[in-house]
């Protein structure tokens, strides 16, 4: 009676101890499945905002390029300006220095 009561408390423990292992185990498949989706959502929301950080970035280029060619139209207009009056001022001149020789 002794031996089978030793036996039964001892296929009970590895029972307990079996039954145990297998929660255990399923914890930690559980809890891997969630770190896994956690880091699949961590991923996706750092391609975001790399996307985004690169969207940024080329739409800063192309506002530079715009305003290099608003500076550069600006520029060409003043420098159309700048002649004219230079050809105005020139024309002035030769006018003046005409009236001079015929005074003369």
């Amino acid at each position: 009676m002794k031996k089978v009561l030793i036996a039964f408390m001892a296929l009970s423990l590895s029972f307990s101890v079996m039954t145990s292992c297998k929660d255990a185990a399923d914890k930690a498949k559980d809890a891997t499945e969630e770190a896994g989706d956690a880091l699949d959502e961590a991923g996706e929301s750092i391609n975001e905002a790399a996307n985004d950080a690169v969207d940024a970035v080329k739409q800063a280029g192309e506002d530079a390029q715009e305003m290099g060619e608003q500076a550069l139209d600006s520029i060409k207009k003043a420098g159309e300006n700048a002649m004219d009056k230079a050809e105005e001022m020139g024309e002035d001149a030769k006018e003046a220095a005409k009236k001079a020789i015929d005074s003369l």
